[in-house]
């Protein structure tokens, strides 16, 4: 069978059709960038308990709330007060509090009456609708890991669906489930609706994602390829989480915030006359004619003369496959020989150490700053150069030493984290955005290096099931931070640990540079090569491999 990229030579690779396709969906993927809207509609605003207007004086009014020392400062209580009707008691006989009355003796009780939120952040958020402190204080990080399961939930069943049903309609649908229920989630009447409608949400918000990918990827050939799976998509995504504390910052209340980033989705229904069905996918279906049918209307727009036949030998291969059944692919697939098995394993375990990592330095950006916006701003704007480091890598490094590189920085940079002593707190921030740089990076290269890696009848399954798994690791993350307990850098040596481990993982992957893309398995089978590349079989050093290892 001729070789797809060989079949399409005489389109070149940055017609029109091309950057037509390249731009509309790197701007599809904008809306993906306010997935870490939840790092503002969950954030807690300073609180306390609500103390009623009752007949109090205002020294008594003032000192109704204990005094908490935390991490060396002090502020008011946020879970319990002195008894009210002892202050009124207190109060009403003239007692100043401090002066005639030990505040320390007093009895105190939970915030019955409710809390009181500061506006000087934000309007409001979940917390404060819903009253998400205190005892329900566990629901605060849970309302982002529901969110993030239910992208577990998604990149494990489009990847599936997309191979079956075809990348396109996949990818509008996602998109629309996405825009629909995130608007929704402003008619939430309590945290369980906007819950479930968040993971509902969830399921679109990466599906569409990794089918925008997984097309670009097979309609786009060449260096531009390369261009556009890691630099095009992710600036997208990157200019959309840029974008994201700018909206925060205009639309202070939960609600605003949800409406301003749900509504761009239907700016999107228009490119679905614009974008089409990946011929590549149509050829893995036998349906050859519509595939010549996508590939003359390129040639027409980048005004050059397509062959009288386009697809020749696919034709032959289609003909000889209608006497027989087609076989169906799925998951199970990626696990049913050794070779393929063992890839599988090793990318869902690099897969499931940079989404944790990546996630985990994310959702902590409230630490980096005193003021959230720009904490989330300074984390956007590191994944710009960290998404050109990975282009530059795709384009002139091996898929193998690029990813191995990234593991290890991020995770020696957050390793060493805990050696920073507390007055050099900007070279704690430089370390943990060097390790933020490294996971994206890798992040990044992990999608390029999986769509390499596996044929077209399985490209959007191993990649979608690869994705499923990293969000195991997402969903754990927003748990990290209470990890912490006696040791405050302990997440940072569990995500350490994890890159380094996975690190060497990576090392007995087979190398992509400069081959084809696969079109079936056997063609997958003939590129596996799942031993380390600098020890021979008696486990000596080899030159030879190794400088192989590098071209």
């Amino acid at each position: 069978m001729k070789d797809y990229e060989d079949s399409v030579a005489f389109l070149g690779q940055w017609g029109r059709f091309q950057q037509v396709v390249f731009f509309l969906l790197c701007s599809s993927i904008f809306p993906n960038g306010f997935t870490f809207s939840v790092v503002f509609l969950t954030d807690a605003p300073r609180h306390h308990c609500l103390v009623p207007e009752v007949n109090l004086t205002q020294d008594w009014h003032n000192a109704s709330i204990p005094i908490e020392v935390v991490n060396g400062n002090q502020q008011l209580s946020r879970c319990s007060r002195f008894r009210l009707d002892v202050v009124r008691n207190l109060s009403a006989q003239g007692l100043v509090p401090g002066r005639d009355v030990n505040l320390t003796d007093l009895e105190q009780e939970g915030c019955v009456d409710g809390w009181s939120y500061s506006r000087d952040v934000y309007q409001s958020t979940i917390v404060s609708e819903f009253d998400l402190v205190c005892g329900e204080q566990w629901k605060q990080p849970f309302t982002t890991t529901v969110f993030l399961l239910g992208v577990l939930v998604g990149s494990f069943f489009s990847g599936q669906l997309s191979d079956r049903f075809g990348r396109k309609p996949v990818f509008f649908c996602t998109m629309a489930v996405q825009t629909i229920f995130s608007f929704f989630q402003i008619f939430s009447t309590s945290w369980i609706v906007f819950t479930i409608l968040g993971f509902i949400s969830g399921i679109g918000q990466i599906s569409n994602y990794v089918s925008a990918f997984v097309l670009g990827n097979e309609i786009l050939t060449g260096n531009v390829r390369v261009l556009f799976s890691s630099l095009g998509v992710c600036l997208g995504y990157a200019f959309g989480y840029m974008m994201l504390p700018l909206l925060a910052y205009f639309f202070r209340g939960w609600k605003s915030l949800l409406l301003a980033i749900s509504l761009p989705g239907l700016l999107y229904i228009p490119l679905w006359w614009f974008i089409p069905e990946s011929p590549r996918w149509l050829l893995s279906q036998g349906r050859v004619e519509e595939a010549e049918n996508i590939v003359r209307k390129a040639a027409k727009w980048n005004k050059v003369d397509a062959p009288l036949v386009i697809f020749e030998d696919y034709g032959v291969h289609v003909d000889e496959t209608k006497t027989n059944p087609k076989e169906q692919h799925n998951v199970f697939n990626l696990v049913k020989t050794k070779n393929i098995r063992n890839t599988t394993f090793i990318l869902c375990l690099l897969w499931l150490t940079l989404s944790m990592g990546y996630y985990g330095l994310s959702l902590n950006t409230s630490r980096l700053h005193a003021n959230p916006y720009i904490s989330c701003f300074l984390s956007a704007a590191v994944e710009v150069p960290a998404y050109t480091s990975s282009w530059l890598a795709l384009r002139y490094f091996p898929r193998r030493l690029s990813v191995v590189s990234t593991l290890l920085v991020g995770g020696l940079s957050l390793y060493f984290l805990q050696l920073v002593p507390e007055s050099l707190s900007e070279l704690a921030v430089a370390l943990e955005m060097l390790g933020k740089f490294a996971m994206t990076a890798g992040f990044t290269l992990m999608y390029a290096y999986t769509a390499e890696l596996y044929p077209t009848v399985l490209r959007n399954t191993a990649t979608g099931t690869c994705s499923a798994v990293s969000k195991v690791g997402s969903s754990i993350a927003p748990f990290l931070s209470q990890l912490s307990g006696d040791f405050e850098y302990l997440p940072y040596v569990v995500m350490g640990t994890l890159a380094v481990v996975s690190a060497f993982a990576a090392l007995f992957l087979p190398e992509t540079l400069g081959r084809p893309l696969p079109q079936t398995i056997q063609q997958m089978h003939k590129r596996q090569s799942l031993k380390c590349p600098f020890i021979t079989r008696r486990g000596h050093s080899n030159p030879q491999v190794l400088l192989q290892s590098r071209l």
